[in-house]
Formats: structure tokens, C-alpha cells, sequence
């Protein structure tokens, strides 16, 4: 299991879109949310789901892991990946959290944006209201000192194919571990 976190804003979506097209062997949990659809969103991002129909999940045992974060929830669903596949997780520091403890086993990959400017340019790239810019830049460097304590790895996202190929290198080493162990 992978998992990519990160502040948002950072491009862990975007970088996760990429990883899946490069390699045939990773599998996408696509996760569920409260929040409404951003303008530049196509829909396939999230499962977008109102707040009852979430937490009926949460009481059905559903998630691997679920957070609320700025008044919204999110969750990823128990994977159901193809076999022989790895399953990558795009998700928020809390989830990580909890997935660390069901499976400490899972490789952690903090995603940093090149610079906090770049990060708040991002942030108003996609739509996000001038509130919303100012509350995700106010929690960022929570979310990273909790990131550095859960990461296996970092990867700095100033490129979406530089960073792709850098956690694409990282696991293949990993592949090759579990193939070849010591």
C-alpha cells in the first residue's frame, strides 16, 4: 500500500493521475467527500456524497480510513484492488494516520510543493475561494511537521513528471526488495 500526502494544493491528485498511467501495476482508491465539487473538477476525482449517505458508511464499516478536515469528510473506501496490484492512497495527514496503524507496513510519500508561494498559487488555480485559500495555508504547516513524522519518503512536486518518475523509482526499489529480500 501507497500512500501520497500532502497540503492541498500540492498536486497529489495530479501526481497520482500520472503514477497510474505510468505503471500498470498501481490501483487508485478513488476516495469519498462532502465537499462540493470544485469548477475545475470533472467529477471523477471524488465520490461527491452528501453528509448522511457518508456517515451511513462510516456505521456500515466501509472506510480503510475517514478524517473530517475544514468541516468536510473524507474517506477512503476498504480497497478492493486487482490482484498483484499495489493499491496508492491519495489522501489527507489524518487518514494517514490511520492507515499507518491498520497497515504499518504502508510506504507514506510526502508531497511538498517547490515553495509556499507556489503553493498558494496553486491553491487559487483551482478555483478555491480567497477563504478557503487563507484556512488550507493556516492548517499547511500542521499538515507537514504530522507529514515528516509519517513519511517514509519525500518528494518535492515542481515538476508532475519529475516527481512522478522520482516515486516511480522509489517503487521499483521497493518491488525489488520484496522480490529479492535479504
Amino acid at each position: 500500500m501507497v500512500v501520497l500526502i500532502g497540503p492541498g494544493g500540492v498536486g497529489k491528485g495530479t501526481v497520482a493521475r500520472r503514477l497510474v498511467e505510468l505503471d500498470s501495476h498501481l490501483w487508485l482508491s478513488r476516495s469519498w467527500t462532502t465537499r462540493s465539487r470544485r469548477p475545475n473538477e470533472d467529477g471523477t476525482e471524488y465520490y461527491f456524497v452528501d453528509r448522511a449517505t457518508f456517515e451511513r458508511a462510516i456505521d456500515d464499516d466501509r472506510f480503510l480510513e475517514w478524517a473530517e478536515f475544514h468541516g468536510h469528510l473524507y474517506g477512503t473506501p476498504q480497497p478492493d484492488a486487482p490482484a498483484g496490484d499495489d493499491v496508492l492512497l491519495e489522501i489527507e495527514v489524518q487518514g494517514a494516520e490511520q492507515v499507518r496503524k491498520a497497515n504499518p507496513d504502508a510506504v507514506v510519500i510526502l508531497v511538498l510543493p517547490p515553495s509556499m508561494r507556489q503553493l498558494e498559487e496553486r491553491l487559487r488555480a483551482r478555483g478555491d475561494s480567497e477563504e478557503h485559500v487563507a484556512l488550507r495555508l493556516s492548517s499547511t504547516p500542521q499538515e507537514l511537521a504530522k507529514g515528516h513524522e509519517l513519511a517514509s519518503y519525500v518528494v518535492v512536486n515542481d515538476d508532475v513528471e519529475r516527481a512522478s518518475d522520482e516515486i516511480l523509482s522509489i517503487l521499483e526499489g521497493l518491488r525489488q526488495q520484496r522480490r529479492d529480500p535479504l
